[in-house]
């Protein structure tokens, strides 16, 4: 089949990203697994749309949708509980915005919805919404948000539903100040996701060779 390129805008932070070797039988759920890579943004929070504001099924196919080459694909975040806020602040380095969105124990009641939970699963709460802006925050790049994460206790051995961790999101990126700051943390770089690619494996596929070598390098020491 022939291949052509679309491109994605990703709603939340106004951001373009370009989609080569696209086909026609591509299904979207195959796509929002690169895009978790891609854009940083995890599989379970992607909202794709084309031409309209309804949601693509994630069986149907790039056909199935009438999507053509040069066209525009749209990816939101899921609105509820405020999530779109959470990684566009997390996507941006925003830190100080972040700590208003629930992802310290000390911010947990800041959505209606957490103030209905029970102690146990507002705890649950925050460690998730913690895991989702240390995820894109490493993609990007934001040392600071990332240390800030750390430092209050996010657990960086938390996996997206395609089980990868904030260190995926980094080595595929470049991130090396990232990379670094999650391996003194105790970042694990051999550790698969679930089609078998761990963070050293990525950053090669990805061309990310100075990523390749911090983490080869850390697990030399």
């Amino acid at each position: 089949l022939p291949t052509f390129t679309v491109q994605l805008w990703l709603a939340e932070t106004n951001e373009i990203f370009s989609l080569p070797q696209c086909q026609n039988d591509l299904t979207l759920k195959k796509l929002k697994s690169h895009l978790e890579l891609l854009t940083g943004i995890p599989l379970h929070f992607q909202r794709l749309q084309y031409l309209d504001e309804a949601d693509l099924p994630d069986e149907s196919t790039f056909e199935d949708n009438d999507i053509v080459p040069g066209g525009r694909i749209t990816m939101r975040i899921w609105r509820q509980d405020r999530w779109g806020h959470l990684v566009a602040a997390a996507a941006q380095g925003e830190t100080m915005k972040l700590a208003r969105l629930g992802v310290t124990e000390d911010s947990a009641g800041t959505t209606p919805y957490a103030e209905s939970l029970g102690p146990q699963q507002k705890k649950e709460w925050v460690a998730h919404r913690a895991f989702v802006a240390l995820f894109v925050a490493s993609h990007r790049g934001h040392v600071e948000t990332v240390k800030f994460l750390l430092r209050h206790g996010v657990d960086l051995h938390s996996k997206t539903p395609l089980g990868r961790t904030a260190l995926h999101a980094a080595a595929v990126t470049g991130q090396c100040g990232c990379i670094e700051l999650l391996l003194s943390y105790g970042a694990r770089a051999r550790d698969p996701d679930s089609e078998g690619q761990t963070a050293v494996r990525l950053a090669h596929l990805w061309g990310q060779k100075q990523s390749e070598h911090t983490m080869l390098s850390f697990q030399r020491k």
